[in-house]
């Protein structure tokens, strides 16, 4: 089961995934000190429990640990959505329900999407009835 990020794990997974590198808790620690008033040990234990629920790994590097992001927020994000559908009793009727709350920027994104995963399908269809 996937759970959504708690506002501070989403801070600190935010910026895993934008500098798309291994980071210290120093690091991460120094950058959310721009926007609130948080303690080292804090954001170490944030990072610990991220790492204890699979969405970082880590390497020892001297004293203290680097992390980096097991996926990427593409990823976490579907597996959100892929949940959400999951537990609907009618998958149909909840994918109506969600096109219909889409911007046209994000339909068309799921035309994108829709074409790209065609693409990578099968080349004959031709005998399939479910195509």
């Amino acid at each position: 089961m996937v759970r959504p990020l708690g506002d501070l794990e989403d801070a600190v997974m935010t910026r895993v995934w934008e500098w798309n590198r291994p980071v210290t808790v120093r690091e991460v620690l120094e950058d959310l000190q721009q926007e609130r008033s948080i303690a080292y040990t804090t954001v170490m234990t944030v990072m610990d429990n991220l790492y204890q629920k699979g969405w970082l790994r880590r390497e020892t590097e001297g004293r203290a640990y680097r992390y980096e992001a097991v996926s990427n927020r593409a990823a976490y994000s579907a597996a959100l959505m892929n949940e959400a559908w999951s537990l609907s009793d009618n998958p149909a009727a909840a994918l109506v329900a969600f096109f219909g709350m889409m911007s046209a920027e994000q339909r068309e994104a799921l035309r994108d999407a829709i074409r790209i995963v065609q693409l990578d399908g099968p080349a004959d269809t031709a005998g399939d009835p479910g195509r």
